[in-house]
């Protein structure tokens, strides 16, 4: 009678564990993983929005205004400062900005 008593609890253990396991996933779901693809699902969003005049920042911190959205390549030509103009891949944009941040005023 004692070993099967042993062996019934062993098998509750092991079923409390799954239950642990499967909550901590759903956990980590709900609270990182989920977050996160919503996050991207805007940012592709806004790519996909980007028209000539939109003010951007680049992966890299560059704040700019669009002058060029190039399909083809996906690419964009972004002024940086008056005059200066430089070629950026679509997927290196990550934000949208203020008009007055990006142009300094």
């Amino acid at each position: 009678m004692n070993l099967l008593t042993i062996l019934l609890q062993q098998q509750g253990g092991g079923m409390s564990m799954i239950i642990m396991m499967v909550a901590i996933f759903a956990i980590m779901y709900f609270f990182m993983i989920r977050p996160q693809n919503k996050k991207q699902k805007e940012i592709q969003k806004f790519r996909n929005s980007i028209v000539p005049g939109t003010d951007v920042v680049t992966a890299g911190g560059i704040y700019g205004k669009v002058k060029e959205v190039n399909e083809l390549d996906n690419t964009l030509m972004v002024e940086i400062a008056s005059g200066v103009k430089i070629k950026i891949a679509k997927n290196s944009v990550y934000a949208g900005v203020p008009t007055d941040t990006a142009t300094g005023k």
